[in-house]
């Protein structure tokens, strides 16, 4: 997909888009996870949780063919992958910090 393309098949409305790219519970918490830096995949599991293996591959693919992380293969044996966020997905940090900051109010108000 070029980046051509992929902008034609945007929604008009900003806030629309930002949910199309990480409107889904996984890619918030892989968000999460990678803001600190690069991790393997056996670590975003294990620090994701309940996610399975087919949908975390799935979510990091998408993540990465929007160009929110890389992907890094180290030819060893056994293969080694890295996920580490780009300067997009950096740049998600301060919507992740108030969804953090009104998570933590919402307790506090509700327990």
């Amino acid at each position: 997909m070029t980046t051509q393309t992929a902008k034609k098949e945007l929604p008009a409305c900003p806030v629309e888009t930002t949910l199309m790219l990480i409107g889904d519970k996984w890619k918030v918490l892989i968000l999460r996870d990678l803001m600190p830096g690069t991790k393997r995949f056996g670590e975003l599991k294990k620090s994701i949780g309940n996610v399975s293996q087919k949908v975390l591959t799935a979510q990091l693919r998408d993540m990465e063919n929007n160009g929110l992380l890389t992907r890094t293969v180290y030819a060893e044996v056994p293969p080694r992958v890295e996920y580490s966020l780009t300067d997009l997905g950096k740049s998600l940090k301060p919507i992740l910090d108030a969804m953090q900051n009104w998570g933590e109010e919402y307790k506090t108000q509700n327990l």
